[in-house]
């Protein structure tokens, strides 16, 4: 088994690891300090010589060498010196002679091999700036008006113009610094003129920016002047925008001249904007023919909508159909430059597809796209409705001359609307006929057109009261297109008009649920829930609403009023505040302001906003009534009798108001006028008994003759009068007489009737209606000052006592109507 093992002898224990210490003598350096071929080589260009080639025999010369038992063999170069790394007289020979190698000529023998200096230690620390130099403090406040310009363009993005204006004035007072510090140190020459066009450019566009028009002339004038900036004049272009703003137009083209001069042709799009704006300045000032040709040219070299529509109002404003005519074919013809929907849609049912679809259906390029293709839309049919009459004989024939070339063109989508505004602008007209024989040719179109034209003849049904056809339309537009929401409103305005609010209040929800921007839907629910009495819902409609709207004059107007139903005073006149700030100089918002603070108690309040309603609506009897109450009340009776007066003129069969002049009259003082005005009015309502009781005791405290004949006339009137209360009572008694007689009664009741009948003629005055009576209208509408019967004078003769004269001084005082 052991006979494979061999054993190693015993002699050869301590070479185990022999060879380890060999190497290549060339890689000796311990000896190169004793090299003299090596050191002088290093001292003199000796080295330097090209080896020769070791073809010639004999050049090699011994040199010992390292063994492993220390003996040395000896190596030479081919020119008879040590080789480098050789170590000659206890001095290593450097690698190379590159002082920067780490080595040194006079290395020592054992020193280590050191190429990046690591033993000499840490570099030395750097040195520290001096802070109070000029050159450090020129770049930091460089750096500073770089950061203040920066502030100022962040804060005009904000929208806050005010601090952008500030900062930019800052920035340059600190640029302004900046230079005279380098002209101070002699540096001028260092000067950094692009900080400088910066600081002078954010300022005047800050100026421009905050309409210190002036100012931001003179800045840009600093630099379109200095010819030290390059491309300064480009901002000629500015300041014609300035110019155009002052409606300075000859001074805003000639700039716009001048920079169109400085910009050079390869910038297309620039010089086109600059054309189009001085053409819009020609507009400005009615020179027509030269905006026309300025608009010509941008429309040949590079047409845009803007620039079509404007040349279409040009020719409008000359007169000529023809080149109006072959504009909006230019209008229609420019390219959209937009994809079509049809690139929305997924050609088959792959998910990966579909996610990228609904991916980029509402992105900020489809939208860009949408708005686009908006704005084009707008323009196209603004330009057809503006010359639609004047470019044929009739307007109808205009706009079908208009659809047909939409419908050559890739607009065709808005023929059908042109169709459907043609129908509106007959409405317009007030050709109701012809509105409806255009919307009725869309009932064999497609269902989006023919649901819109339902809708607009639904609506003109409901305004002609005709809620049958409207019905019947509206459910022609519903059934079209379920998702309109403007034919479900309509659909449920004829059921609101048939007083069926919950069937309407679900179609108004659908609308909603179809479009929740659809407000007229949103407010007309409001509307439906205030009717069926559900407050608080109403409320949060109209709530929804004025966060859509903003300032909705109806819609704050209805919150007002919902607040006010839900007896909250306070709510309710803080949102009528809010609606005159939108419409200050509504008469019946002020007058319910009024009427909400006289509630409250605080009459100066309820004053104020009386008057200003009166002020604006000087007709409104309620108005005035209050405002001459609130002036006797005051003790103001001459100023109660401009609101009585101008009560009487808007009513001047109602002798009510002319007894209110005339008592305050009396109030005031002034007897001799209210004896005046009390005859004017026995004149037009001799049987008014209020008047002659006035003119009686007028006459009896001044003494006068008159009396008597208005105490007669007193008479005459108060007998008449209880005739006729007496009539109108037999009258009463004697057809609830008859009506509990009824039938039974046959012949005798109507011979009895008869006699009644025949009595009531005999009394005098029964010929006169008592309906026409003015004392009855008296009596339901005015208080008599004088007090009960009883207290009434019985003769003119009497004599008046102490207490006589103690009652009529408490009786004298007037009673207003509530």
């Amino acid at each position: 088994m052991m006979q494979n093992v061999h054993l190693a002898p015993e002699e050869d224990e301590d070479d185990l690891y022999s060879g380890y210490n060999d190497y290549n003598p060339t890689f000796d350096t311990e000896d190169l300090e004793n090299d003299t071929a090596f050191l002088q080589a290093a001292r003199t260009s000796h080295g330097r010589r090209p080896p020769v080639t070791a073809k010639i025999p004999g050049t090699a010369t011994s040199r010992p060498i390292d063994t492993a038992f220390g003996s040395k063999a000896t190596l030479t170069s081919s020119m008879g010196r040590p080789v480098t790394g050789a170590v000659q007289d206890g001095v290593a020979r450097p690698m190379t002679a590159v002082q920067a190698a780490g080595y040194t000529k006079a290395a020592m023998r054992g020193s280590l091999f050191d190429p990046l200096g690591q033993a000499r230690g840490p570099a030395p620390p750097l040195e520290t700036k001096n802070l109070d130099s000029s050159e450090e403090k020129i770049r930091q406040l460089e750096k500073k008006v770089n950061e203040l310009v920066e502030e100022s363009c962040i804060a005009n993005s904000c929208g806050d113009l005010k601090l952008a204006l500030e900062k930019a004035k800052e920035a340059g007072r600190k640029e302004r610094v900046l230079v005279r510090q380098r002209e101070q140190t002699a540096t001028s020459e260092s000067i950094n003129l692009d900080l400088t066009y910066s600081v002078l450019f954010n300022l005047a566009s800050q100026y421009a920016a905050n309409e210190m028009y002036a100012e931001a002339l003179n800045t840009y004038q600093v630099i379109v002047k200095n010819k030290m900036f390059n491309n300064g004049g480009r901002l000629k272009v500015n300041m014609g925008n300035i110019y155009l703003k002052q409606r300075n137009y000859s001074k805003a083209v000639k700039f716009y001249r001048m920079a169109l001069d400085q910009i050079p042709s390869v910038h297309k799009e620039m010089r086109i904007k600059i054309m189009q704006n001085i053409g819009v300045a020609f507009i400005k000032t009615g020179q027509y023919m030269d905006a026309i040709s300025s608009f010509e040219h941008i429309m040949s070299l590079s047409p845009n909508l803007k620039a079509g529509f404007n040349l279409i109002v040009c020719y409008f404003a000359i007169g000529d159909s023809e080149q109006m005519k072959k504009a909006f074919q230019k209008l229609i013809a420019v390219p959209l430059e937009v994809d079509y929907d049809d690139k929305y849609v997924s050609p088959n049912d792959d998910p990966h597809t579909n996610l990228l679809i609904e991916a980029i259906k509402n992105d900020s390029l489809r939208q860009i796209e949408r708005e686009r293709k908006s704005m084009a839309e707008d323009y196209i049919m603004t330009a057809a409705k503006l010359i639609a009459p004047v470019i044929e004989t009739s307007f109808a024939v205009g706009y079908d001359w208009c659809v047909e070339a939409v419908k050559a063109s890739h607009y065709v989508e808005l023929a059908n609307d042109l169709e459907i505004n043609k129908a509106t602008t007959y409405l317009r007209q007030r050709d109701f006929n012809q509105a409806l024989e255009t919307l009725k040719m869309f009932e064999k179109k497609d269902s989006r057109v023919k649901s819109a034209a339902a809708t607009n003849l639904s609506f003109l049904y409901y305004l002609e009261n005709e809620l049958a056809q409207a019905t019947n339309y509206a459910d022609l537009a519903v059934s079209s297109d379920r998702y309109n929401p403007a034919a479900l409103t309509n659909k449920g305005n004829t059921v609101f008009a048939n007083e069926d609010y919950e069937k309407a209040a679900e179609f108004y929800k659908e609308a909603l649920r179809n479009d929740c921007s659809c407000t007229e839907a949103l407010y007309n629910l409001g509307l439906t829930y205030k009717k069926l009495n559900r407050i608080d819902e109403a409320l949060d409609c109209f709530l929804k609403l004025h966060a859509i709207l903003g300032n909705s004059a109806q819609v704050l107007h209805q919150i007002a009023h919902i607040y006010e139903i839900m007896e909250d005073p306070n709510q309710a006149i803080e949102w009528l505040m809010q609606l005159i700030s939108v419409v200050p100089t509504d008469p019946h918002v002020l007058s319910k302001l009024g009427k909400l603070y006289d509630n409250e108690g605080d009459k100066s309040q309820a004053f104020h906003y009386y008057y200003e309603s009166y002020r604006y609506f000087p007709s409104n009897i309620e108005v005035i009534e209050w405002l001459g109450a609130y002036c006797i009340d005051t003790q103001f009776c001459e100023k109660a009798i401009e609101y009585f007066e101008r009560a009487a003129l808007i009513l001047p069969t109602q002798v009510k108001w002319q007894l209110m002049v005339a008592s305050c009259y009396r109030r005031s003082g002034n007897y001799q006028k209210a004896l005046e005005k009390y005859k004017v009015i026995h004149q037009k309502f001799p049987e008014n008994v209020e008047c002659l009781r006035f003119l009686v005791r007028l006459c009896t405290d001044m003494g006068l003759k008159e009396v008597q004949e208005y105490m007669t006339k007193l008479k005459k009137v108060e007998k008449l009068k209880e005739i006729r209360e007496q009539r109108i009572k037999s009258g009463r008694d004697g057809s609830a007489r008859n009506r509990r007689e009824g039938s039974a009664g046959g012949d005798a009741g109507g011979s009895k009737g008869e006699r009644l009948s025949a009595k009531l003629k005999a009394l005098p005055g029964t010929n006169e209606p008592y309906e026409s009576s003015s004392s009855k209208e008296i009596d339901a509408s005015y208080i008599d000052p004088l007090g009960p019967q009883a207290e009434r004078y019985k003769t003119a003769a009497t004599k008046r006592t102490e207490e006589d004269d103690f009652a009529d001084e408490e009786l004298g005082e007037d009673l207003l109507p509530e």
